[in-house]
């Protein structure tokens, strides 16, 4: 028997702390709040999106970074696993759109409460409102290699253990204690960091009329952003309008893949406001409507095409009079008109900070990881597992995933390596 330390109660340290403690591991749990799965319990708005329901191709085309590296903990821990774990533990579950898996109950309370009754059931020793000071590091004599044997609690009290792992969470909402203390213990352990940034965020534009457009959304629209040098990034779907900036599932999983970019220059975002319609065939609807509307001012003949709060905004730039009479427009204005429905420029300068983002990207390299036990390659037993590692995806379940799958291996990975 081993004796595991675990610092860090959220997805990925509970699902740590109970697969290690599946081999008759003592077990303790280290959670500085003053109660388990704090984020989980605002995940998915506030019903916690468990996992997804997809098969593996789908997992891994949804991560953003190092999909790879998650090959062996998602095979040796799956959703279709995740999901099994719970419901033989009573908990109800259902899928949604696009595959998302929530509690039948709607309540994030109910997985963390089944999550807290397979901890106590499993014999893990849970220690609330403790935190960690830093790890304990010695070199071991047999091996000549750097080994990690315990932790020092805050109050300067040493705990010596087999194995310690690291869960504590990235930067994203540091009200739940996500406050980058898994960060600090890798690099006092001499591992390398990628640098941590705000991911599932919203982004802001320095546009002068973009708070004209707050609270507005949009559906069915397809957005690209670019840099001065090509597309990043193309979806369809849903947005919405701040008074900041932009927002919505698409702007938020547009985020994760432009950020590196955008922490060097200004992109450009542009959306398409009626993807479904070609060119010509927008060009024609408009016609349509102008001719319903042949002595009207140009200001008041959109309502039939663009919400009333866009209008203002389209006609400036399509660069038309508002008060021109529409059977006055010529057909290059009538061009420039469908252009700005079209190709609906915004300016992106920068993204909110990690108070609104959703996850972490960046944090412990995983090169220097074991991807099938997550133990360190340069301090034995010392292991990472979730958010504190550098990998992400978008929005679905997919993030969760990441934290049940890693923090599995990681649990497991404490009796292969050792």
């Amino acid at each position: 028997m081993k004796k595991v330390l675990v610092i860090g109660g959220g997805a990925a340290g509970i699902m740590a702390a109970i697969s290690a403690a599946a081999d008759k591991n003592e077990v303790i749990l280290f959670e500085k709040n003053e109660k388990l799965g704090k984020k989980l319990y605002i995940t998915g708005k506030g019903r916690c999106n468990i996992t997804n329901a997809g098969d593996e191709e789908d997992f891994f085309e949804h991560i953003v970074s190092n999909p790879r590296f998650m090959y062996s903990s998602f095979y040796g821990f799956t959703n279709k696993d995740m999901m099994s774990f719970l419901e033989n533990d009573g908990l109800k579950l259902k899928i949604e759109r696009g595959g998302r898996v929530f509690p039948e109950s709607d309540k994030s309370s109910d997985v963390i409460r089944t999550l807290e009754n397979a901890l106590n059931s499993s014999g893990v020793d849970i220690k609330l409102n403790t935190e960690i000071e830093s790890i304990i590091i010695e070199k071991d004599e047999a091996s000549g290699c750097d080994r990690c044997s315990g932790v020092i609690l805050s109050g300067g009290k040493r705990i010596s253990s087999d194995a310690v792992i690291v869960a504590t969470g990235g930067l994203s909402y540091p009200a739940t204690g996500s406050t980058g203390d898994g960060y600090n213990i890798a690099a006092k352990a001499g591992m390398k960091l990628k640098a941590a940034s705000p991911a599932l965020v919203p982004l802001v534009s320095d546009d002068v009329w973009i708070k004209e457009l707050q609270g507005l959304s949009l559906k069915n629209v397809e957005i690209n952003i670019y840099n001065s040098k090509k597309k990043l990034y193309s979806e369809f779907g849903e947005m919405l309008f701040t008074h900041f900036g932009v927002s919505g599932p698409c702007i938020l999983s547009a985020s994760s893949y432009i950020g590196r970019y955008l922490q060097k220059e200004k992109l450009l975002l542009s959306i398409d406001l009626k993807p479904a319609l070609s060119v010509e065939q927008l060009d024609k609807r408009i016609l349509k409507d102008f001719d319903e509307a042949k002595n009207r001012q140009f200001k008041n003949a959109l309502d039939k095409l663009l919400p009333q709060k866009l209008i203002p905004i389209v006609i400036a730039k399509s660069g038309i009079s508002p008060d021109k009479r529409v059977n006055e427009i010529s057909k290059e204005e009538r061009s420039n008109l469908v252009s700005a429905v079209k190709d609906f420029k915004v300016s992106i300068c920068g993204f909110r900070d990690f108070k609104e983002a959703i996850i972490t990207q960046g944090g412990v390299d995983v090169k220097e990881i074991n991807p099938s036990t997550m133990e360190s390659k340069k301090v034995k037993g010392l292991f990472f597992a979730g958010e504190v590692l550098d990998i992400d995806a978008v929005t679905g379940g997919y993030n969760l995933q990441i934290a049940w799958s890693t923090g599995y291996a990681a649990g497991k990975g404490v009796n292969d390596e050792l």
